[in-house]
């Protein structure tokens, strides 16, 4: 029901967006989030935004950097990578919340998983 896209390979510096496609079931009450998992590491939270109204939150170490937008036609969350740099490298993934929860920071409130993408940012 989430089909995440649009990793690669970049050099610092550079961007990359990142597609969640969302398909199955109405997300319009859902908080959408991306986290990501680096080699060795936890997953990390990096931003997440509430379907209806469009309200953003954002890890500290993204923002200023990192856009999430969702595209109501295409049922589609994005998240809009520029200023990339060698630490974002990890796997990306898309999930929703249906509760549309306050503790979106959190990946256990998140029912839905889409598949990650790769995500490396070479020095």
């Amino acid at each position: 029901q989430l089909q995440a896209s649009g990793g690669g390979l970049v050099q610092a510096g550079g961007s990359l967006r990142l597609s969640c496609a969302a398909s199955g079931r109405t997300f319009r009450s859902y908080v959408m989030g991306w986290f990501r998992q680096a080699p060795g590491k936890e997953r990390e939270f990096v931003a997440a935004i509430k379907w209806s109204g469009g309200v953003t939150y954002y890890a500290d170490s993204v923002k200023g950097r990192f856009t999430i937008s969702r595209d109501n036609a295409k049922n589609t969350v994005y998240l809009q990578m520029d200023s990339l740099k060698p630490e974002d490298t990890a796997v990306y993934y898309c999930a929703a919340d249906p509760d549309g929860s306050s503790w979106y920071m959190w990946g256990s409130v998140y029912d839905y998983w889409g598949q990650g993408t790769l995500v490396t940012v070479s020095s």
